[in-house]
C-alpha cells in the first residue's frame, strides 16, 4: 500500500494549496428584468474572469429572475448576458475580496442581437463529457497529452487500465475493441500497442469510451469499445499543424507527425504523416516452486531476462472529399502503417534443488527480427434527402503482412560453470491477413424528435500464417516439425440492424438490435509429422441494445441513465493457430484452434449532475470468457488462450470534472469492482475472485495566458484477473507549457512516473504442483520535451470522411 500512500500524499497536498489559495468565499447575487420589470428565467448567465475573459460559470434565473454565483475565489469579473431579441449586456469589473456584491436589477433593452466586441469569451473543453450511450474524453484537455502518442492518453483517461502486455482493461474488463474514426484497427497484442504508439496525439480529438454500444456498432467487444476520433479540419483554404517529441528514460524516443488540410470549392483534401524511432528496455524476473505431490518443494527456477530492442514506425494516410451537389459526397482515403525492429533477450536461468544448491544455469541468447505492413482502402458515398433523411454507403479492402524471425541459442553449464549442452533454434514466421467490408446505413428521422436507423454489413477475411523452425546442428538447419506448422482461417460474417431513438419532454429513449450470422473455417496443414486437420463453425445471434435517460428537472441538470446491451468477443484470428512458440527451453506460447465465441450481459444504472459529476453502477456476466491461461506440463510453461466458464462482474465508478477556481480545474475518477471466475481449467479447478479499487486525476493550472501547468495521477490496487493476480502499481505525472510565436506554438516538458511506481508484479495461479511470480520493470519514468506548431488560414466549410469496416480489425493480434 506504499503506492498509495505516497500518490494520496502528494494529491491531498495539491488539493489543500489549491484550496486554500483559491479563498472561494465570494458571492455574486442579482436579478433580470425586461424593460417592462417582467422576470426573464430562460436566459443563459455567464460569469467571465476580467483578466483574460476566460469562462469561470454560467446559470439560468429562477422564475422570479433572480440568480447567483457561489463559492468564487478572490479576482476581478465581467457579467455577460447574450439573448435573442435583446441587447448584449455586460457588467463594469466586479471586485471579490471573500465577499458578497449584490448588484441592482438588470434590465436588459429589448433590440436586435447584437454582437459584443469588448469581450470574447474563452471556453474552456471539458475533460469529460458524459452522453446517453458513451463517455467522450477531449484530448486537448489533457495538456500531459500533446506530444505523446495515442496509448499514453489511453493510459490517463478514467477507467483505463494497461498491463504489461500492452492489453487494455476497460472499467476492470478486457476484451475491449478498438476503434479509429468508426473503423475498428483490425489489430490487438504488441502490433496494436505499436499502432496506437504511432498515433500522435496531437492528431486526436476525442476518445469515446461505450460499455454498450449502439445497434450500428459490430456486436463484438464484450468490454464494449474505444472510439478514437481523430482531427479534421472542416475549413476552407490551407493549413496544418507540426509536432515533434523528444524523450529520454533508460532509452531514448523520438516522435515527428505532419497534418495538413486543403479545403476549396468542390474538393477537400487532407493528409497526415507520423514518424517515430524508440529504444526500449524491459528487466522481468520469474520464479517458479515445482512441488512434489505431498506439496513440498521439488525444485526451483529464478530467471531474469533484459529484453532491449528498437522500432521505427510510420505511419501515412491521405483522403479525398468530392462535393459533387450539396446532397451528394464522395470519398476515398488510404492508409498505411508500418513497424521494423527487432529485440533481444539476454535470459540466465537458475534452476536449484529444493535446498537452493544450484543444479544447473542456462544462459539463452534470443534475438527477434519484425517486418510488419499494414495498408489499406475507404471508398465513402453520402446522399442527403430531404427533411433529414439519410444514405452511406462505405466500402473497405485491408491487407496485413508479418515477416518475423526469431533466433533462440541455448548454453546449459554444471555448477562449476562448465558448458555440458547447447543448443540453438531458428524461425521464419510470415503471416497475410486480408479484409473485405461493405456495409450500409440509413437514418429516417420521424415526428416529434424520433429517428429511425438501419443497416447491413458484410465482412470477409482471410489469414494465411506459417511457423517454419529449424534446429541449427552442426551448422546445418534441421526442420523441427514439432513446432512447424501451416494454418489458414477464413470467415463471413453478414450482419443488419434496427435502432430507434425518441425524446418526450424529460424521457430519452434508444433501443436497438443487431443480428449477427457467423461462417467460419480453420485448416491446419500440418507436416510429415503432424497430421493435418479442420474445423468449421457457423452461429447466428442477437445483439439488444436499450438506453434510457430521465431528466429530474426541467433543465437537465440532474439526469439518471440506465442501459442493457448484450456482446460477443470473438477470438483474434492468430489465437486460433495452434503454433506453438518458443519463448525459451522453458516458455511456450500457442494458439487454441477450439476457442468459442464469449457472449456477455452488461447493465448500467447512472446518475449525472450537470456535467461535472455522474456515478455508475455496473454488472456484467459472461460465459466462456476468453483470456491468458498457463499450464505447467512436466516443468515447462505453456502460455495459450482458453475460455474462462463464467465470470460476473460488480463495479461503482465515481467521475468528477469541474472547476475549482477560474485558475485550476480538476478531473477525478474512481472505481470500486469485484470480479469473480469459475471454470475447468487444465488439471486445476479455478475459482478465483477479488475486490480492486483504482482512482485517476487530472489536474489542469493555467497560470497566465501563455503559462499553464498540470499534475495527474493513477493507482490501481491488487486485481484479481482469471487465473492471475495483479499487485498494485501507480503513477504521477507533471508537466509545464508555454505558448509561443503568437500562440501558432506550444513548447510543453512533460514528467512521467516520477517517483517510478509503475513497476508490474503479479501472481499466476491455479497451476499444477506450481507456485510462480514474476516482475516487470519497464521504462516508464521519463521526461519528454515537445514542440507544436500550426499554421494556415482556415475558413468554416463542410466536411466527409468515414469507413464501413468495424469490428474485424480488432481480431489481429501480433
Amino acid at each position: 500500500m506504499h503506492y498509495l500512500f505516497k500518490f494520496v500524499l502528494l494529491y491531498f497536498l495539491v488539493l489543500c494549496t489549491s484550496f486554500l489559495q483559491a479563498q472561494t468565499n465570494g458571492k455574486i447575487s442579482g436579478a433580470i428584468k425586461t424593460s417592462n420589470n417582467e422576470p426573464l428565467e430562460i436566459v443563459l448567465i455567464t460569469l467571465v474572469s476580467a483578466s483574460d475573459n476566460s469562462l469561470v460559470k454560467t446559470t439560468f434565473p429562477e422564475t422570479n429572475g433572480n440568480f447567483e454565483f457561489t463559492n468564487l475565489a478572490d479576482n476581478n469579473y465581467l457579467l455577460v448576458i447574450d439573448y435573442l431579441g435583446f441587447k448584449t449586456y455586460q457588467s463594469q469589473p466586479i471586485a471579490i475580496q471573500q465577499n458578497t456584491v449584490a448588484l441592482p436589477v438588470i434590465q436588459l433593452e429589448t433590440e436586435d442581437v447584437n454582437k459584443l466586441d469588448e469581450v470574447v469569451i474563452e471556453k474552456k473543453k471539458p475533460f469529460v463529457v458524459n452522453k446517453i450511450d458513451r463517455t467522450v474524453v477531449n484530448v486537448d484537455a489533457m495538456m500531459s497529452a500533446a506530444g505523446s502518442d495515442a496509448m499514453d492518453v489511453l493510459e490517463k483517461s478514467p477507467g483505463i487500465i494497461i498491463d504489461q502486455n500492452g492489453t487494455i482493461t476497460f472499467k476492470g474488463k478486457t476484451g475491449v475493441q478498438v476503434f479509429i474514426d468508426d473503423k475498428p484497427t483490425y489489430l490487438s497484442g504488441a502490433e496494436l500497442e505499436a499502432y496506437l504508439k504511432s498515433l500522435p496525439a496531437s492528431t486526436l480529438n476525442q476518445i469515446e469510451f461505450m460499455t454498450n454500444p449502439p445497434a450500428k456498432y459490430d456486436a463484438a467487444g464484450g468490454a464494449g469499445i474505444i472510439n478514437i476520433k481523430t482531427k479534421k479540419s472542416n475549413a476552407r483554404g490551407f493549413n496544418g499543424s507540426f509536432s515533434t517529441r523528444f524523450s529520454q528514460g533508460k532509452r531514448m524516443v523520438n516522435r515527428n507527425s505532419l497534418n495538413l488540410n486543403y479545403t476549396d470549392g468542390k474538393i477537400r483534401l487532407y493528409g497526415n504523416v507520423s514518424y517515430a524511432r524508440q529504444e526500449s528496455v524491459t528487466d522481468l524476473y520469474i520464479f517458479r516452486r515445482y512441488k512434489n505431490e505431498d506439496l513440498s518443494t521439488k525444485t526451483l527456477f529464478d530467471q531474469n531476462s533484459l529484453i532491449e530492442g528498437e522500432n521505427k514506425n510510420a505511419n501515412a494516410k491521405i483522403g479525398l472529399d468530392f462535393y459533387a451537389s450539396e446532397k451528394t459526397t464522395l470519398g476515398i482515403s488510404l492508409n498505411g502503417f508500418t513497424r521494423t525492429g527487432f529485440n533481444t533477450s539476454d535470459v540466465s536461468s537458475v534452476l536449484s534443488n529444493a535446498s537452493s544448491v544450484i543444479d544447473s544455469t542456462i544462459i539463452a541468447d534470443n534475438r527477434t527480427d519484425n517486418k510488419f505492413r499494414n495498408g489499406g482502402v475507404t471508398l465513402n458515398y453520402s446522399r442527403d434527402f430531404n427533411e433529414g433523411k439519410r444514405l452511406t454507403a462505405d466500402a473497405d479492402f485491408l491487407t496485413y503482412s508479418d515477416r518475423t524471425e526469431q533466433g533462440f541459442r541455448n548454453y546449459i553449464y554444471q555448477p562449476d560453470n562448465t558448458l555440458s549442452n547447447s543448443d540453438e533454434l531458428v524461425g521464419k514466421l510470415p503471416s497475410k491477413i486480408s479484409i473485405y467490408s461493405f456495409k450500409t446505413d440509413y437514418s429516417h428521422p420521424l415526428k416529434n424528435e424520433g429517428l429511425l436507423e438501419a443497416g447491413y454489413k458484410i465482412s470477409h477475411s482471410e489469414t494465411d500464417n506459417v511457423a517454419d523452425y529449424a534446429d541449427i546442428i552442426n551448422g546445418e538447419a534441421v526442420p523441427n516439425y514439432d513446432t512447424s506448422n501451416h494454418f489458414k482461417y477464413n470467415e463471413v460474417i453478414n450482419a443488419a440492424y434496427l435502432n430507434f431513438n425518441k425524446s418526450y419532454k424529460r424521457f430519452s429513449f434508444q433501443t436497438g438490435l443487431r443480428l449477427e450470422t457467423t461462417i467460419s473455417k480453420g485448416n491446419q496443414l500440418g507436416n510429415i509429422m503432424k497430421e493435418a486437420s479442420q474445423f468449421k463453425r457457423d452461429y447466428t445471434n442477437l445483439f439488444p441494445t436499450v438506453y434510457v435517460m430521465y431528466k429530474l428537472d426541467s433543465i437537465g441538470d440532474n439526469q439518471m441513465v440506465v442501459n442493457y446491451g448484450k456482446r460477443i468477443n470473438r477470438p483474434y484470428y492468430q489465437d486460433l493457430n495452434p503454433f506453438l512458440s518458443p519463448l525459451d527451453k522453458f516458455t511456450f506460447y500457442s494458439g487454441n484452434p477450439y476457442l468459442n465465441p464469449s457472449f456477455g450481459h452488461n447493465v448500467e444504472l447512472s446518475y449525472r449532475y450537470k456535467g461535472i459529476f455522474s456515478t455508475t453502477l455496473t454488472y456484467g456476466k459472461s460465459k466462456d470468457d476468453i483470456n491468458e491461461t498457463i499450464e505447467i506440463n512436466d516443468g515447462i510453461y505453456y502460455s495459450r488462450p482458453g475460455n474462462i466458464g463464467k465470470s460476473q462482474f460488480l463495479s461503482w465508478t465515481v467521475q468528477s470534472d469541474f472547476e475549482v477556481t477560474n485558475w485550476f480545474s480538476t478531473s477525478l475518477f474512481t472505481e470500486v469492482a469485484h470480479m469473480d471466475f469459475k471454470s475447468e481449467l487444465y488439471t486445476e479447478g479455478l475459482h478465483s475472485f477479488g475486490t480492486f479499487f483504482h482512482f485517476s486525476s487530472n489536474n489542469r493550472f493555467k497560470i497566465d495566458k501563455k503559462w499553464s501547468a498540470e499534475l495527474s495521477g493513477r493507482y490501481t490496487s491488487k486485481m484479481t484477473s482469471s487465473q492471475f493476480t495483479l499487485d498494485e502499481n501507480a503513477s504521477i505525472n507533471i508537466g509545464i507549457q508555454r505558448k509561443v510565436f503568437g500562440d501558432r506554438g506550444t513548447l510543453r516538458l512533460n514528467a512521467n512516473d516520477i517517483f517510478y511506481m509503475g513497476i508490474r508484479n503479479g501472481v499466476i495461479n491455479n497451476l499444477k504442483l506450481t507456485d510462480a511470480t514474476w516482475k516487470n520493470k519497464p521504462d516508464s519514468r521519463f521526461v519528454a520535451l515537445t514542440f507544436t506548431y500550426s499554421f494556415g488560414k482556415a475558413f468554416q466549410a463542410k466536411s466527409q470522411e468515414r469507413s464501413g469496416a468495424e469490428s474485424e480489425q480488432g481480431r489481429v493480434k501480433g
